[in-house]
Parts: structure tokens; C-alpha cells; sequence
């Protein structure tokens, strides 16, 4: 690759690690917080309610890269908009049934239950949007609003937190910065559209040759984004029919996406769900604590996930794309797994003494959430391709790896090494299966045009 194609690539990951960043940062500093401010037993609780919320917001994740996809090969915003109007729908049913059983299976009160469970449809707009500017490869504005939203996400419920309320008004408060940061987002998604209408020309995010250049100017929409300018060649506009599903936006495919999103998602929360039941309460709350670090290394390498995207939906190039994240990913999860070994003393200072026997397994904390990360930009790869095989094998690892933790894990440091394990054993596995199915289809002929070696 040459200095000329690799800048953009190096620059586009900065930015949106830039971004990925403050939101982690933000995340964190709610933790940390609120671990402090609420106690070891308030903290449980709270945390836990963030884990099923997340496990809530999964149609989210599963959007956002089926729309991003999707609006790379040429579909509108008003298509995009819709799917996710729809997809929000059912998150909100889902939601409004999950609200007492999470009440009594988490031992919290409804309105903290329900504080949580609000938050999800909102998250699936917001996603919606985030896919609307990763498809049109404006990394910039996309590091804006992911940098932002959690701002707006988090800081309402830091403010009252801070003067002392419970869980349940902290959460109702994050959701409510959450629908602000819904419009937010859409402004800024909508401004991508005005700025691409004055600069037609530009191919920023495509390789600047020739013939790459042609391939971008007639996959991306024109600037009233009600008609695409071209399509490649699998779907051509005047035999695919009208609607949504048209443009490959409709709910099943996002269905698809959530099999094997949801699958990394339970996954990464269910040690933290489990500790609830098999713990008790003071060493469930130092487990969440500890499951901070695993998060850090989680997030922390999720931008080369997102910059490659584009290239891993392209066959011929797939293979390639994630050897070079898996290499990007063990780096950064070795440097994490160090890092979390050698700050591991001052973990006491912010969080306070009581989680001090933890302190010397934040190192195992940041080694499971290395492995997921790699996991989830393997399963990323299976979306951008539409498969969804690889769910399988993690469903298959969850429930294995749920079934000994729930027989033999009796301590914080039995739960996080059973964990650590079972990430360990299903990357391994995944990885292995990905790698032969991408390098299998980079040798097949593929009708999905070649958008440039840049990957963006």
C-alpha cells in the first residue's frame, strides 16, 4: 500500500478513535462515579441496568452497519430514516414488555427498570443516523457524533448523580440527553448531504485514481438524496422494487445483523449478568467494577472495525482487511492487557478502598475484553458479507460458558478466569472459520464493485 492510500485510511482511524474516545472516556467517568457515589450495592444495580440496556440497544449496532452498507452501494437517507423509524418501533414493544421482569429478576425498582429500558428506541434512531454518515465514509462528522452524543447521553446523568439522587432519576435523565442527541446526530447527517451537493467531485474516501473515483461518483446519491445517482451492478434501480427492502433496508436484514450482533453483545455482558446471581452483593459490585477494564480493552480498537467495514463487504478484499484489524487488534490488546497490569494499584484511589481486591485482576478484566474485540470485528465481517454462520458457534460458546459459570464460579476471580476462557475458546474458533470463508470468497467472482484498495 503507498504513503499516498494509507494517510487517509491512518487519518480516518484517528479521528474516529478521536471520537470513540471521548464517548468511552465519558462512559467511564459514569462508572467511576457512580461506583463512588452510589456505594458497592447502589453500583450493582446500576450497572447491571446499563448491561441490559445495552443488551437492549443491539438492533442499534445491528442498524447502523446494515445502513452504512447499504448507503455505500447507493441507498437514500429517507430509506435509511425509515428502516430505522420501524426498527425503533419494535425495540420501544420489546421494551415496555422487559420492563417488569427486569424489575424483579435484577431486584430494582420499576422506574429504575423502566429508566433504562426507554433508552433503547432512542439509541436505535441515533444508530440510524451514525450509519447514514459511516455509508458516506464522512469520518470526521462521524467522530462529531460519536464524541457528542455521549456527551449529551452522559452528563445529565453525572449532574444528578452528583447531587445525590438514585439510579432511577440518573437514568431517566440519560435518556432524555439521549433524544437530544438523537436530533443532534440527524443535523449533522443532514449537513453531509448540503456539503456532498457543493463538492460532488470529491472522493475523499475513495481511492484517488481514476477509475475508483468513476465507482464512487456513481454508488453515492445526489444531493437531494431522494434517488441514487447509480447502482451497482447486483441491484440496478429500475428492477429492484420500490420500498425499503429495495436497497437491502428492510427489518429482515437488520433481523439477520441482530443475530450475530446480539450474539457478541450477550456474550460481553453475560459475566457481568451472572455475577448478580452467583455473587453476593459486595462482591457483585467489585466484579462491575472490574468489568470496567474488560470494557476499555472492548472499545478501545473499535475504529479499525469501523474504517474497514467498507472493505470487508468487498469479497475481494475481505480477507485481507481483517488480517490487517487482527493484527491492529492484538497490539492494542496487548498494550491494554499491560497497561491495566501496571495501573492496577491506583484502581483503590478512584474507586475507593473497598474494591481494592480486585485491584490484582484488572490484567484478566482487560485480557477477556481484548478477546472480544477481535471477536467483534470477526462477526463485523460476517455482516458486511450477510452472513450470519458465526452467530451460530458464539451462541454455542455463551451458553457453554454460562452453564459453568453458573456451576462453578463462587468468587469474583473463579467468574472472570471461566469468562476469559470462554472469549478466549470462541475468537480462536470464529476467527479460524472467518478467515477460510473470507480468503474462500476473495477467490470467487464477486458482483460487488471494487470501491478501492483504500477500503473507504
Amino acid at each position: 500500500m503507498s504513503v499516498v492510500r494509507r494517510l487517509p485510511v491512518v487519518k480516518d482511524l484517528t479521528l474516529v478513535t478521536a471520537g470513540a474516545m471521548t464517548a468511552n472516556v465519558a462512559g467511564y467517568l459514569l462508572q467511576l462515579f457512580a461506583s463512588r457515589w452510589l456505594g458497592v450495592a447502589g453500583y450493582s444495580s446500576f450497572a447491571s441496568l446499563l448491561a441490559v440496556q445495552m443488551l437492549c440497544a443491539v438492533p442499534a449496532l445491528a442498524l447502523q452497519n446494515v445502513i452504512a452498507r447499504e448507503v455505500v452501494r447507493g441507498a437514500p437517507a429517507a430509506a435509511a430514516r425509515t428502516l430505522a423509524l420501524r426498527c425503533a418501533g419494535w425495540v420501544t414493544a420489546a421494551a415496555l414488555i422487559l420492563v417488569p421482569l427486569v424489575s424483579a429478576v435484577l431486584k430494582v425498582s420499576v422506574a429504575a427498570s423502566a429508566g433504562a429500558m426507554c433508552t433503547a428506541p432512542l439509541l436505535v434512531l441515533l444508530a440510524g443516523e451514525q450509519g447514514i454518515v459511516q455509508g458516506r465514509s464522512r469520518f470526521r462528522e462521524l467522530a462529531t457524533v460519536l464524541g457528542g452524543a455521549a456527551i449529551l447521553r452522559i452528563a445529565p446523568a453525572l449532574i444528578v448523580l452528583a447531587c445525590g439522587f438514585s439510579p432511577a432519576p440518573a437514568l431517566w435523565a440519560g435518556a432524555a440527553g439521549t433524544a437530544l442527541a438523537v436530533a443532534a446526530a440527524r443535523w449533522i447527517a443532514d449537513g453531509t448531504v448540503a456539503d456532498r451537493g457543493r463538492t460532488t467531485g470529491e472522493t475523499r474516501t475513495f481511492d484517488g485514481d481514476a477509475d475508483s473515483t468513476a465507482a464512487a461518483t456513481s454508488l453515492i446519491p445526489d444531493a437531494t438524496d431522494r434517488t441514487p445517482t447509480g447502482t451497482p451492478p447486483a441491484r440496478t434501480a429500475s428492477a429492484a422494487p420500490q420500498g425499503t427492502d429495495a436497497w437491502g433496508l428492510g427489518v429482515a436484514a437488520v433481523f439477520r445483523a441482530v443475530q450475530v450482533q446480539a450474539a457478541l453483545t450477550a456474550l460481553s455482558a453475560a459475566d457481568l449478568l451472572v455475577s448478580r446471581i452467583v455473587l453476593d452483593e459486595n462482591d457483585a459490585g467489585r466484579y462491575a467494577l472490574g468489568a470496567i477494564a474488560a470494557k476499555i480493552a472492548f472499545w478501545l480498537p473499535q475504529a479499525v472495525g469501523v474504517v474497514l467495514y467498507p472493505k470487508m463487504a468487498q469479497p475481494q478484499h475481505s480477507a485481507r482487511a481483517m488480517r490487517s484489524a487482527l493484527a491492529v487488534l492484538v497490539g492494542i490488546g496487548a498494550v491494554t492487557v499491560a497497561g491495566a497490569a501496571v495501573a492496577a494499584p491506583l484502581a483503590p484511589l478512584f474507586a475507593g478502598r473497598d474494591y481494592a481486591p480486585i485491584q490484582g485482576l484488572l490484567w484478566l478484566f482487560a485480557l477477556e475484553g481484548a478477546l472480544l474485540a477481535v471477536l467483534q470485528v470477526t462477526l463485523l465481517s460476517a455482516i458486511a458479507a450477510d452472513r450470519t454462520a458465526p452467530a451460530a458457534i458464539t451462541w454455542i460458546g455463551l451458553a457453554a460458558g454460562v452453564a459453568v459459570m453458573l456451576t462453578c464460579a463462587h468468587s469474583v476471580l473463579s467468574l472472570i478466569t471461566i469468562a476469559t476462557v470462554t472469549a478466549a475458546v470462541t475468537t480462536l474458533v470464529i476467527t479460524g472459520v472467518a478467515l477460510r470463508t473470507a480468503r474462500a470468497a476473495g477467490e470467487s467472482p464477486s458482483r460487488v464493485p471494487d470501491l478501492g484498495t483504500s477500503g473507504t
